[in-house]
């Protein structure tokens, strides 16, 4: 049978690579001791398989076909388009695991659950950053969800709950010997394209991370649902936070670092939740 064997959260950015020799060294010390102790923890729990959950930034969708949320159910996923992401370290080796993948569209459907999928999935660097960061010892095979934290609209915070659970159940009921993980990446507060952009909400980021913490789901819904309307536009992805949160039944975590980097733009924060 298949077992979650950990559930992990990692910020995020373009900056973090493509502008990576103009942070000081004591930024890039930083960012690199969060990374990598996230991909030790990944590493230590051997998962023969990833669900790396992410917004998709406008490779693989567009305004004209917006899906709320899509599963990569191909046998491989191509690598990061973004020039940033070169030389992207796996970028032949992210393989799929087709049966595992339709076995989590079809719990999904069956619990009235209706995502899109994709058989040739491109993973950008929401995807692959922070697989890349981490170094880890092994790329495991990946599922990927893209999660719409775009443009509304957008799912609510009960919803991503729900999606969180949904992904448990799914894998406690596949048949197969797996051992899976969950990645989401993204967050926590920053802004793309708008006058605050370079501003990062700490105070957001704090009340996000005690309610994650602590594991009560109205409390997380409600902080994050009010505070997610007057932040900047990227701290939408702490949808996929809330996901993990979901799939890991709400235990709370382990904040492994939060480092709040105007210098990247972005409230960077890493963790792994208790199971």
């Amino acid at each position: 049978m298949a077992e979650l064997v950990g559930v992990f959260a990692a910020s995020h950015g373009p900056v973090i690579v493509r502008d990576w020799d103009k942070l000081t060294p004591e930024i890039q010390a930083s960012l690199n001791a969060a990374f990598e102790e996230t991909g030790r923890r990944l590493s230590a729990v051997r998962a023969d398989l990833v669900i790396v959950i992410s917004p998709d930034h406008w490779v693989n969708f567009f305004m004209n076909n917006l899906p709320a949320i899509c599963i990569g159910v191909g046998e491989e996923h191509a690598g990061p388009p973004e020039p940033f992401m070169k030389p992207y370290p796996y970028m032949d080796s992210m393989r799929g695991d087709p049966a595992f993948a339709a076995h989590v569209v079809e719990t999904a459907m069956s619990r009235d659950f209706e995502p899109s999928i994709s058989h040739h999935l491109v993973l950008d660097h929401g995807f692959c950053l922070p697989l890349w960061k981490m170094k880890l010892d092994r790329l495991p095979l990946i599922l990927p969800i893209a999660i719409n934290d775009l443009e509304p609209p957008m799912m609510s915070v009960r919803r991503c709950l729900q999606w969180g659970r949904l992904l448990r159940e799914a894998i406690a009921g596949y048949p197969g010997d797996l051992r899976v993980a969950i990645l989401a990446t993204g967050g926590l507060s920053h802004s793309i394209g708008e006058h605050t952009m370079g501003q990062v909400d700490e105070a957001f980021d704090q009340r996000c991370i005690a309610a994650l913490r602590a594991g009560d789901d109205a409390t997380v819904i409600h902080q994050l649902e009010d505070g997610l309307a007057s932040t900047g536009n990227g701290a939408q992805e702490a949808r996929n936070w809330v996901i993990a949160h979901g799939a890991a039944a709400s235990k709370g975590f382990d904040l492994i670092a939060y480092l709040p980097t105007p210098e990247v733009y972005v409230g960077c924060a890493f963790a792994e939740w208790k199971l």
